[in-house]
């Protein structure tokens, strides 16, 4: 017997907190009676259904992709434009863990297992994610040692990040930056906050999950042990 809301989460209607409004709500009902906030189930005996639709537990995947340019981290698009589901197979559906801006490559993790997503994405587990960012100008040591302490962006002041001046050129430099959070456009606000904005952007890892041999747009689902050790980081 599980309780209601892992269930759901787990059948994609997403978090915890999403689940238990949608049993608020009266929506979700356990062998014809409504269910109730903390009731629990057995998804295989019992009938579960949310707004009069059975709900179905699809088996877990996990992908890693190798995220090209132009593709947008949502699960559609008004304006048709390219979705970064177009690029895995249409069966069972899945969602990216975070997102990444259109115009940034790299490392993307993708599944329908919404509980393991929600822990990935909870700050207090500090997953990091390692970039890899072309910004403009030749960033001074100092501005680089504003970003390793931490500073304060409109959302509030960011954890201390990991950063190394990987490349100067004649008029650009090449940064490597790991973070702790994944706020929307984190990097790019926090090479925005000292000067020196982002030309291009790729995510060199997630976690401990690299691209190894993957080229832009191939995908590959990730190994048991993998999806184990990923759920040990969120285990704390």
């Amino acid at each position: 017997m599980e309780r209601l809301q892992k269930i759901l989460a787990e059948a994609g209607y997403g978090s915890r907190r999403k689940t238990e409004e949608l049993i608020k709500q009266g929506l979700v009902t356990v062998n014809d009676h409504i269910a109730e906030l903390g009731e629990k189930a057995d998804p295989k005996k019992d009938l579960i259904m949310v707004n009069g639709q059975t709900i179905k537990l699809e088996q877990k995947v996990y992908y890693l992709l190798y995220k090209p340019e132009g593709y947008l981290c949502t699960l559609s698009d008004p304006f048709n434009r390219h979705i970064v589901v177009d690029l895995l197979p249409k069966e069972p559906r899945v969602f990216p863990v975070g997102r990444l801006d259109a115009d940034t490559t790299g490392v993307l993790l993708l599944t329908n297992d919404g509980e393991l997503t929600n822990l990935l994405l909870h700050p207090r587990y500090h997953v990091e994610k390692a970039y890899l960012a072309e910004v403009q100008g030749f960033p001074e040591e100092s501005a680089l040692e504003k970003l390793r302490k931490g500073l304060v962006l409109d959302d509030g002041p960011t954890l201390p990040a990991k950063v190394e001046l990987i490349r100067r050129g004649r008029t650009s430099s090449s940064v490597r930056i790991v973070i702790k959070e994944g706020r929307k456009r984190q990097v790019k606000r926090m090479f925005e906050a000292i000067a020196y904005p982002v030309i291009q952007l790729h995510r060199e890892r997630f976690g401990f999950l690299e691209l190894g041999k993957l080229q832009k747009g191939e995908s590959r689902i990730l190994s048991k042990s993998e999806v184990e050790r990923l759920k040990e980081c969120v285990i704390k």
